[in-house]
């Protein structure tokens, strides 16, 4: 989801004055750009990221130079490009430690559509997320723990009888489901099968 360009203006110019919700809303609008030119050049994954923060910090020391604000997806491009070659350069180069051939970087690696379907996805749900009651966030919250909060502690805190939580999680969960955005993606990860 790319923004339009006020729109892209509007957030390059309020990042300039540092309001931090806005640099988020910049590097999540607009990481699809950079995430699908990694993905071009066949970068890892820890490539990828190194390359993300690389970019997004030149973006942070570079940001008051731009001349038009509404051209930042084109320096944003140029700049991933220049990364990503300095990045594969680099892997070209045989160090010291390494006696064989280099291999390429990862051929495994899913097309830029995954990784631009997987950003919309996340973006989707985490909007569709913020419009559920607080209960429901709560209890999601509390059941994807890492651990898990366990079933008493999860019906101590929310005032759910233990044998309602299921049901409870179903509720939320469909609630989810409903959101446009996530459910158009939804039926169209579906139907692509």
């Amino acid at each position: 989801m790319m923004p339009d360009e006020p729109l892209l203006s509007s957030l390059v110019t309020r990042a300039r004055n540092g309001d931090k919700r806005t640099w988020d809303m910049l590097v999540e609008r607009c990481a699809p750009i950079v995430w699908s030119i990694c993905c071009r050049h066949g970068l890892s994954r820890q490539d990828t990221d190194d390359v993300g923060q690389r970019v997004w910090l030149r973006l942070v020391e570079r940001i008051d130079t731009l001349r038009e604000p509404a051209a930042l997806t084109g320096w944003l491009a140029d700049t991933t490009h220049n990364e990503c070659s300095r990045v594969l350069r680099a892997a070209r180069k045989p160090s010291a430690s390494s006696s064989g051939p280099q291999t390429a970087p990862n051929d495994r690696l899913a097309p830029a559509e995954h990784w631009l379907f997987i950003a919309e996805r996340d973006a989707a749900l985490r909007e569709a997320f913020a419009t559920l009651s607080p209960q429901c966030q709560h209890l999601l919250a509390m059941l994807t723990a890492d651990p898990p909060v366990p079933c008493a502690e999860v019906s101590a805190t929310l005032g759910i009888a233990v044998a309602d939580i299921a049901s409870f999680r179903r509720k939320c969960l469909d609630a989810l489901r409903r959101y446009p955005a996530l459910a158009a993606l939804i039926s169209g990860e579906t139907r692509a099968r």
